[in-house]
């Protein structure tokens, strides 16, 4: 692999806690959650009244065409929004670069549900004729990467990875891998979701992945902790402009951190339970830090993709200590920010990046809260409703997916 450094110059996002970073990390670092009862469906009708969703958007301001946002589904339009957040963030002039060279990839797990839902529901009512001529076009995967590569002219390599609840890792590692091989000097890179919806519910609650502590939703996302029942759905997106790092010194860019490791792997187990003893994961985040060529005990932040199931959480501390050793008792701090954004899937891993570079600017580790009795399976220091105040250079963020899908992301000060 090239000795090609890549920096991160720009940040954009908007998640259950805010609709720009500056309110997001806000609420991460003070152990607010952004859980309430489901305000955009009615959500009567489902065994899960509860979810993460994004609140007070407009799509409008942020397309060049205010038009084109009613044709877009709203997960493309968070995954708008947020890329042209990260663009105004990272100061980039497009006509002054070599758009060849910049590309796109902002993937979604689940795609344009609320298209294909109501669309479908125009079929059953009133019959073929009637459905949208948009419907195909605005509710494939790879739209967003393809719609913001208009918004912005950039003419470079341009595609989504869709691997569910590991998506955003993956566009974030594979954009990192481009730039790293001298395909392309920037990208914007990440992922969205926006599937609070009558078949998003449905099909998670019958999985029986939901929690169903409906009357306090606020305490209902709890990984690690012992009364745990389920992840709680969440919505938003995250974007990063990701530049190699003398084509960022030439425009003079800000430099939030450096992207120096990424780690993949597969566990080959089951549709949707992680493999029992984490090995999977664990190999992903083993090869993170060999790319990054850093021992296990220089990281000192490990955000979690613990989604607050029983499963889950458990194998992923397997797979932490096979990954780290003594030091992921005794000197790794993990926390699980889902449980304040709920499980954004697509975007999740997004989000959570986002929280380790800030971690790394601020020297705060957000916390996991609703640790309230924290099961003894998961005995990691998870640093529990409060946030920590300590120096951070280097963390690491998990993104795992249905299908076996395994991805770890790695980033440090930038120095």
């Amino acid at each position: 692999m090239s000795e090609r450094r890549v920096v991160i110059t720009g940040i954009g996002c908007l998640s259950p806690l805010g609709n720009d970073l500056e309110s997001t990390w806000d609420g991460l670092k003070n152990g607010r959650s952004g859980i309430k009862r489901i305000a955009q469906i009615d959500p009567e009708p489902f065994e899960c009244k509860i979810a993460g969703e994004v609140k007070d958007f407009n799509a409008d301001g942020y397309f060049n065409v205010p038009k084109d946002a009613r044709r877009a589904d709203r997960y493309v339009q968070y995954a708008v929004a947020a890329a042209k957040m990260a663009m105004d963030d990272s100061g980039v002039d497009v006509e002054k670069i070599d758009r060849r060279r910049f590309g796109v990839m902002v993937g979604s797990g689940i795609g344009g549900l609320s298209t294909l839902e109501r669309e479908h529901g125009t079929y059953i009512a009133k019959g073929p004729k009637r459905v949208s001529p948009f419907t195909i076009p605005m509710m494939i995967s790879n739209i967003a990467s393809g719609i913001i590569s208009m918004e912005h002219g950039l003419l470079g390599p341009n595609m989504v990875i869709v691997t569910a609840c590991a998506t955003s890792n993956h566009n974030i590692g594979e954009a990192w891998r481009i730039i790293k091989f001298g395909d392309a000097d920037a990208f914007l890179c990440g992922g969205a979701e926006a599937a609070v919806l009558p078949m998003g519910l449905a099909g998670f609650s019958n999985m029986k992945a939901l929690s169903t502590r409906n009357d306090e939703p606020e305490r209902a996302s709890r990984p690690f902790d012992v009364d745990r029942d389920g992840f709680v759905m969440g919505e938003g997106a995250a974007v990063l402009v990701i530049e190699e790092l003398e084509h960022a010194k030439k425009r003079g860019a800000k430099i939030y951190a450096e992207l120096t490791g990424y780690g993949i792997s597969a566990d080959a187990h089951h549709l949707s339970a992680p493999t029992p003893d984490g090995s999977g994961p664990a190999y992903a985040m083993q090869m993170a830090m060999n790319h990054a060529k850093v021992n296990p005990t220089d990281v000192q932040y490990l955000n979690a993709h613990a989604t607050s199931t029983g499963l889950g959480d458990i194998a992923e501390t397997k797979a932490i200590k096979l990954a780290f050793g003594d030091y992921a008792k005794n000197g790794l701090a993990v926390s699980a920010t889902k449980s304040m954004t709920g499980h954004m899937l697509g975007a999740a891993g997004g989000i959570e990046l986002i929280a380790c570079i800030k971690a790394i600017q601020e020297s705060v580790i957000p916390p996991t809260i609703n640790v309230e009795n924290q099961d003894p399976e998961c005995d990691l220091d998870v640093v529990p409703n409060v946030a920590r105040e300590t120096p951070v250079t280097v963390a690491l963020s998990n993104g795992f997916g249905f299908g076996g899908h395994n991805a770890a992301v790695l980033v440090r000060k930038f120095e």
